[in-house]
């Protein structure tokens, strides 16, 4: 399947439609109803059926729309995030016009519409495979953004016959079987089959003199150089298009695309869900019930954070506009920070009968033994027991 990322004329961006305008459905229609859509608008505009101006970039705009509409995990991140995730506007690293290759749905269209069967060119242009790479990086650089520069191996021209196949100084011969269709036809009464063409399998030339470099298929596996501009915001699962660095096309045709899948490793102190960031902290039970001003980490860096008096376990507190960035955008999400209380365990006689006195001041519980004299306030030294 061939995704479609952004659309470019004379070199100028265009903005896109909406998926769902595109389809004619609304955002609550159902896979069936998608589908429907989906097949009466491609047989419309299908260039085998349909010569008007305009309706190849319809053709493509549909076949984008349904790629993404039609698959569930595509669809959540499309409704969440937009054409962000799907090159809108130029999409991540560059990403620019490609190509559609219609290679396949002549056959489709011809049993669809009860068409003659067309013998197709087998010797032209075809463009190089997409690859697709998984890239690691810091909870850090997926909140802020970076620039990776990493390596792949690839299918690449091969430097001594430049993509050709043959050695150099010689060139391809239009194979004498199928006269560079690339494909034979037999018949047998009334019938008439079409094969690939054994003399050239399929290809419609042949080589004489094959480069000794690449064995005479043009291309040879090289390792290459990739930039990759990584986005303040991007999610996790995120595909990141970077045009023309996939394998090398076939008998001249353009490179593929290289298709970058962020993994995001996960943080020992931070949690994220969507924009915004999540910790935890650990509050002593003095703290909790007579409030305190704590300084903790965020991705921003220090904050100080207010705990009111009578805090309880598992209170949440906001900080806001300290998250993580938005894709294209200046705003942030927020910071929870979610506390934890914690009561002392193995305390010795002298805390216990703090304790005790303590218990005992709040009317929970008679008062078990004989209270020592103290010089400080009651609450003043249980504090400075419990928070030295």
């Amino acid at each position: 399947m061939v995704y479609i990322l952004s659309y470019a004329d004379g070199g100028k961006i265009l903005s896109k439609r909406d998926y769902y305008e595109v389809l004619g459905v609304s955002k609550t229609a159902t896979d069936t109803e998608i589908k429907k859509a989906y097949r009466k608008l491609s047989m419309k505009y299908h260039p085998d059926k349909n010569k008007d101006e305009g309706a190849t970039d319809k053709f493509k705009e549909v076949q984008e729309a349904y790629d993404v509409l039609s698959d569930s995990n595509k669809r959540a991140q499309y409704d969440q995030y937009g054409h962000t995730d799907f090159g809108g506007a130029g999409g991540f690293g560059g990403a620019g016009f490609e190509d559609f290759n219609f290679s396949g749905f002549g056959d489709i269209f011809d049993n669809i519409f009860g068409g003659g069967r067309r013998q197709r060119q087998y010797n032209g242009p075809i463009k190089g495979e997409d690859l697709t790479y998984t890239f690691k990086i810091t909870f850090m650089e997926a909140a802020f953004g970076a620039d990776k520069d990493f390596s792949i191996r690839r299918e690449d021209n091969c430097d001594d016959c430049k993509g050709t196949g043959a050695t150099a100084g010689t060139t391809k011969e239009t194979c004498p079987t199928c006269h560079g269709s690339g494909q034979v036809m037999s018949s047998m009464g009334f019938f008439q089959s079409v094969r690939t063409c054994p003399s050239c399998n399929g290809t419609g030339s042949i080589i004489k003199d094959p480069c000794k470099k690449c064995g005479g298929s043009g291309r040879i596996k090289k390792e290459r150089k990739i930039h990759l501009n990584v986005p303040a915001g991007v999610f996790e699962g995120a595909r990141i298009k970077i045009a023309n660095e996939g394998d090398a096309g076939k008998n001249g045709g353009p490179y593929g695309d290289l298709y970058i899948i962020i993994n995001i490793a996960p943080h020992d102190e931070f949690k994220r869900e969507g924009n915004d960031v999540y910790s935890e902290i650990k509050i002593n039970i003095f703290q909790a019930a007579l409030g305190d001003v704590l300084q903790i980490n965020t991705i921003h860096g220090k904050e100080d954070l207010e705990i009111p008096e009578g805090t309880q376990f598992g209170s949440t507190f906001r900080l806001k506009g300290k998250g993580i960035p938005k894709l294209r955008s200046d705003s942030k999400g927020d910071h929870y920070v979610f506390i934890k209380v914690v009561v002392p365990q193995h305390l010795n006689k002298e805390q216990k009968e703090k304790m005790e006195m303590l218990r005992h001041s709040l009317g929970n519980a008679p008062l078990t033994y004989k209270p020592r004299k103290e010089k400080k306030v009651f609450f003043e030294k249980i504090k400075d027991f419990f928070t030295d």
